[in-house]
């Protein structure tokens, strides 16, 4: 059942741009699955989905790990694609991104296995990467700042 019903969500986010999770669940319901919100979101975990910009302006679920591209290389494109500018303060960097796409930067940079970062917090627009000392983290807001250009 929980295979038949990702398999699905991955035929339809392929299909429409699936701007949430509630819409994802109606149109899984369309299909003859029933799925809540809290089992979708766990699906999405679990499929590596992630929002990206949509055609319409807004934002879409697609898959992380689509393609064939090396690993470090399909993250640093993630994180090219939300990054507006960083910024180090003492030993924490303030990674300013696109309008939702913080979460899908993070959790690229915590993909990245960057060995200066602690961890990472997301909100919107705006990360707060910790990094071990304000020298690695001025070292690596030019490291961050040459992947995305």
């Amino acid at each position: 059942m929980k295979k038949n019903r990702q398999g699905k969500i991955i035929e339809i986010i392929q299909k429409y741009d699936v701007e949430t999770q509630e819409e994802l669940a109606g149109l899984l319901q369309q299909e003859g699955f029933h799925a809540t919100q809290a089992t979708v979101s766990r699906d999405i975990r679990e499929l590596k989905l992630f929002k990206a910009p949509g055609a319409n302006g807004g934002q879409k679920y697609v898959i992380l790990g689509q393609g064939e591209e090396v690993p470090g290389n399909r993250y640093g494109r993630v994180l090219q694609e939300a990054f507006k500018s960083v910024q180090a303060a003492q030993n924490i960097l303030v990674i300013k991104t696109v309008p939702g796409m913080a979460m899908a930067a993070a959790a690229a940079l915590d993909a990245m296995e960057l060995p200066e970062v602690v961890g990472c917090i997301a909100g919107d627009d705006t990360i707060f990467a910790a990094v071990r000392s304000a020298e690695e983290a001025e070292r690596l807001a030019v490291k961050i700042q040459k992947t995305v250009n």
